[in-house]
């Protein structure tokens, strides 16, 4: 035994004799334990050292090193290192980083965009709203005057929707006129103009029950009845939900968006006229529902327009609607300008609205023949009153006091409104700046054919005298009355076609020909007051293509509508005199300031 072996006399004294046992000893032992370990290396690979890398996810590394001859003392140390297992960083090992150099960027940085949008409320324009999305008036002038398509963008209705795109130096990147949820004007940026397309959604045609006029035979289960039950807790937990209605929409869809009941609807529409009322939607109103947990109506909201809303409120089994219209804040502003191409595009650039041009137009329109007689240089100075609705601007109230000066002629026109709520333009000493007959009863494209003793017929292809005016104008244009009368005729009149005659008193009568219709709900003896529309623009009769001819006659007697005196409307009354001199007076103060101001501001010849 070892044991007894190790403890013998002749063990200690011969060391030499006995160590050579033991190492032989040792190396089989060491040899076993090797190949074990090598066995659980499944990859080994005789001669040559190799890397084995697993998967990428795995950060380890193998190392398989030859097992040694057992005829080799020198290597007698190896085996303790045969198979060893490194753990490193795959990343660091396996992949080497790539030089910065080796890079290459291959598309450009995106761009940090940002959007804004702005609802249409009436009597706004576009450089109005483009002022409020931060976007200049010469970006409006470039993008309406590009082509054809992109002009459509000054067709705006109040509930359309411009959404505006644009990068962190405030260039537009893209605008979008959303005229509903399925039709939109989308506009873009292209070299130094700018390119329009219309984008009309695909819809998804799908089968529903349609609403009949009688809302009570509805029977859409949407809600059990014992699930709408009112309740009337002190203080319910609220949730609010609002749908902006769009074309083709009734109250029963809307309803069941909104996740109330048909019988809910039957049950506020019958309560009485005033909530019936919430039958008579429109596209472009929003309907706000505020409801308690349990789905019970608390609150139904029909927002007409931001100042004008109709609310209903439960009150015990019936509803109970209030109407509600929000005060305006009225302010006052003014604006001044020269005409250098046209009225319209100067007082454009003046900041003035389509509505305030045409009532300007309107205002001097008995004067001044705003189709003929413009020239570049004319100049024209308003004070207008602005209303606001939480500090924002919210439409363009009238006109208060204004001045025009045309090839140095210069009209003026004051607002007042008398005691009885009418309202009428007088000029700074109280006479009427509207005449009895507006000058033009049409808006025209051109005058075609003027008045004169002799013209050439281009139907009857004869001489023959031309006692009036031809307005050349598509056919369906308006034609309006050119004074306060009655209809004495109103029927087809030879070569005039279908015509209106209509008497005036003071033996003036006004006759208006070649109409393609009448306007409706008029007939021989009505009343018609100046301005309102009597009929429509067309080509009946012997006429060459679609113009109104328009006559003037004086007891009987032809004359020039273009330069007949027309007779001015009746003053202030005198018991209204002191009034309007005290109201005006401010009023013309201001305009005198602005009138020097634009004069001396004008470029000198």
């Amino acid at each position: 035994m070892i044991r007894d072996y190790k403890r013998s006399a002749s063990y200690i004294s011969n060391k030499r004799r006995h160590v050579r046992p033991l190492f032989l000893l040792a190396v089989p032992l060491a040899l076993t334990a090797t190949a074990v370990y090598a066995t659980f290396q499944i990859m080994e690979v005789p001669n040559t050292p190799t890397i084995a890398a697993n998967k990428p996810a795995v950060d380890t590394i193998k190392l398989t090193l030859p097992i040694p001859a057992k005829n080799n003392p020198a290597s007698t140390a190896t085996p303790t290192i045969a198979a060893l297992q490194l753990e490193s960083n795959l990343a660091q090992l396996a992949t080497p980083p790539a030089p910065p150099e080796a890079t290459i960027e291959t598309t450009a940085p995106t761009p940090s965009l940002s959007k804004k949008e702005h609802r249409i409320r009436s009597g706004e324009n576009l450089a109005i709203i483009f002022s409020k999305l931060g976007l200049s008036a010469n970006l409006l002038h470039r993008i309406v005057n590009s082509n054809k398509t992109t002009a459509k963008l000054a067709h705006i209705k109040p509930g359309e929707t411009l959404h505006a795109t644009m990068d962190a130096k405030g260039n537009l990147h893209e605008l979008v006129l959303e005229h509903s949820a399925i039709r939109s004007l989308k506009i873009l940026p292209e070299g130094n103009s700018f390119k329009a397309t219309e984008v009309e959604r695909q819809l998804e045609p799908r089968t529903t029950h349609r609403l009949e006029s009688n809302i009570a035979q509805l029977t859409i289960p949407s809600v059990p009845p014992e699930d709408i039950t009112e309740t009337t807790a002190p203080t319910p937990s609220l949730s609010k939900k609002e749908h902006r209605i769009r074309s083709g929409e009734n109250l029963a869809i809307i309803f069941s968006k909104l996740g109330l009941s048909a019988n809910l609807l039957h049950r506020i529409v019958n309560s009485n006229k005033t909530t019936a009322k919430l039958a008579h939607i429109k596209p472009g109103e929003t309907l706000h529902a505020t409801m308690d947990a349990e789905g019970n109506l608390h609150e139904l909201t029909l927002e007409h327009s931001a100042i004008r809303s109709l609310k209903i409120l439960p009150e015990g089994n019936s509803f109970k609607a209030t109407k509600v219209e929000r005060q305006l804040e009225p302010r006052t502003a003014h604006a001044t300008g020269t005409v250098t191409s046209s009225l319209f595009t100067s007082a454009q650039q003046a900041g003035l609205s389509d509505k305030l041009i045409m009532e300007l137009a309107n205002m001097f329109g008995w004067d001044i023949d705003f189709a003929l007689e413009i020239r570049a240089g004319d100049r024209f100075s308003i004070v207008y009153q602005e209303d606001f609705l939480d500090g924002d601007k919210y439409r363009d109230g009238p006109i208060l006091a204004a001045e025009f000066i045309n090839q140095g002629r210069v009209f003026r026109a004051i607002r007042y409104v008398d005691k009885t709520g009418h309202a009428d333009y007088f000029s700074p000493n109280g006479k009427s700046v509207r005449k009895a007959f507006l000058r033009s009863p049409v808006d025209f494209r051109r005058i075609s054919s003027r008045f004169q003793k002799s013209r050439w017929h281009p139907v009857l292809g004869k001489k023959r005298p031309h006692r009036g005016v031809d307005y050349a104008a598509s056919t369906g244009t308006p034609i309006k009355a050119s004074g306060d009368g009655k209809i004495i005729h109103r029927a087809r009149k030879g070569g005039y076609g279908r015509a209106v005659i209509i008497e005036h008193g003071g033996g003036i009568t006004t006759l208006y020909a070649h109409m393609s219709r009448y306007a409706s709900k008029q007939h021989r003896g009505s009343r018609v007051k100046q301005g309102q529309t009597i009929g429509y623009v067309g080509k009946s009769g012997l006429a060459s293509g679609p113009h109104l001819h328009y006559e003037f006659r004086i007891n009987g007697t032809h004359r020039n509508p273009l330069t007949v005196k027309l007779p001015a409307a009746n003053p202030i009354a005198k018991k209204y005199l002191a009034d309007f001199k005290q109201q005006a007076a401010p009023l013309i103060a201001r305009l005198d300031v602005l009138s020097k101001t634009l004069m001396a501001e004008a470029p000198s010849n």
